[in-house]
């Protein structure tokens, strides 16, 4: 089964749930969500309250009215029926409904909505013995009243309402107006040189809140701290790659004067080579780490490097570290690749990817192809498992060896591919099946091509 493992440049946090618009947003969310509710409640007690009016309390006042009427005339047979502006009352003695009029001669006990052209015509009808009583309530301007008695206090409540909603808003905007600031101000930072002076509240209205005026100074303290760890780990990589040069190249030079002599063993001559190719495997590794070091500057430097004769040159080297063994590194070139970059960086990666497909190849063939876009480097080698596939870009890491004696690496060569890959854009992946080998794809977007 076939496992792989891409190298990019880090990826951005995702969190699991989906990112809100941002704090302003989701207060100007809420606060119109709650004005909403509020419109809404009001405009229904307004509805309830003009239905309640219409329906509760008029036929209570006609129920009232018909039961003070019957009482009067108890006592005084001879009482007029109600006779008002908005209420008319018609008596049938001894059930001569024939002098009602016609609409509410039909009409049983109860209450009943009347057709009319006015807002409200409600009729009540009671019985006495033989005696019979209909109340009609006509009102032609209930609705507009009980419309305007609701609607003048739901007014004055949804205003203050409203102003109350909108003070709130004006006020929770300053105080989280800062970090939002804070946050832009975080996501404008340069990641090579972060500037602790991004972080002066001298241009927010007002005076910050203790809470806003403590974040401030830590995120200020925290990239002065990481400029200052940045420097140290530069310098120092610097300052170590310059002076671990000059022992190299006595130790090379001295390699190089033992094996030319003459009276030197050959099994003394073979312990000299390692020494030397130690020696070798250092000094690139150092060149590599002053390559980091000096990360920053490189835009300075880039210009259009083919890709091709580095390939060329690294194979060269790597064809003398295989001469004593059953090892061919070939080359299939589809075309000629052209990125902008420097000969060291392309050198440098490269020469670590064929370095550890070399080392690894016990037996058999390391092919290694240019391609539009992209090269490849496959090897004959053991393969490696899953979890050894997902370590490979860690530092110090050195995968399984099957039984060889000339893994010499230091387990830092992938690391640095990494870390360069990922500055320049150019993901790395590595494809390897188990007891198959392995192919390390490095792709370079934008690249150029000759024939």
């Amino acid at each position: 089964m076939n496992t792989a493992v891409e190298s990019t440049q880090p990826p951005i946090i995702t969190p699991a749930a989906p990112v809100n618009g941002g704090v302003g947003l989701r207060l100007r969310r809420a606060l119109g969500i709650q004005a909403t509710v509020i419109g809404v409640v009001c405009v229904i007690g307004v509805l309830a309250a003009a239905f309640t009016i219409e329906n509760v309390l008029i036929t209570r006042a006609l129920e009232d009215e018909a039961n003070y009427y019957w009482k009067q005339v108890a006592s005084k047979p001879s009482m007029p029926v109600p006779d008002t502006q908005n209420l008319t009352g018609y008596l049938a003695r001894e059930g001569r409904v024939n002098d009602m009029p016609t609409e509410l001669q039909g009409l049983a006990e109860g209450h009943h909505d009347l057709p009319t052209t006015a807002d409200v015509k409600l009729a009540y009808v009671t019985t006495r013995d033989a005696d019979r009583l209909v109340l009609v309530f006509e009102g032609t301007q209930v609705r507009e009243l009980s419309f305007l008695f609701g609607l003048a206090p739901l007014g004055l409540v949804l205003c203050v309402v409203y102003m109350s909603a909108w003070w709130s808003y004006r006020a929770t905007r300053r105080a989280v107006s800062p970090v939002e600031w804070l946050a832009r101000q975080v996501n404008a930072l340069d990641p090579e040189r972060p500037d602790p002076q991004t972080f002066k509240l001298e241009g927010l209205m007002g005076a910050p809140d203790r809470e806003v005026l403590d974040l401030a100074n830590a995120l200020a303290g925290l990239t002065g701290r990481v400029n200052d760890l940045v420097d140290r780990e530069r310098n120092f990589t610097r300052d170590a790659s310059h002076e671990l040069r000059s022992p190299l190249t006595v130790i090379r030079m001295a390699a190089t004067l033992l094996l030319s002599e003459p009276a030197l063993e050959e099994k003394s001559k073979a312990s000299v080579e390692r020494i030397k190719r130690a020696a070798k495997d250092m000094g690139d590794l150092v060149e590599a780490f002053l390559l980091l070091a000096r990360e920053s500057e490189l835009e300075l430097e880039f210009e259009p490097v083919c890709v091709n004769d580095a390939i060329t040159e690294e194979i060269e080297r790597a064809t003398l570290l295989v001469q004593h063994r059953d090892v061919e590194v070939r080359l299939i070139e589809d075309t000629r690749l052209l990125v902008q970059s420097t000969d060291k960086i392309i050198s440098t990666i490269i020469g670590n990817l064929i370095r550890n497909a070399v080392d690894y190849t016990e037996a058999g063939a390391v092919v290694v192809r240019i391609a539009p876009s992209f090269v490849e480097i496959c090897d004959s080698g053991p393969g490696m498992e899953g979890h050894e596939v997902e370590q490979v870009f860690d530092a110090f890491y050195r995968g399984r060896a099957q039984g060889r004696g000339h893994n010499t690496g230091h387990g830092v060569g992938l690391t640095i591919v990494k870390r360069l890959s990922g500055r320049f854009g150019w993901p790395v992946s590595f494809d390897s099946t188990p007891g198959q080998g392995t192919c390390v794809t490095i792709r370079f977007p934008g690249a150029m091509t000759t024939t």
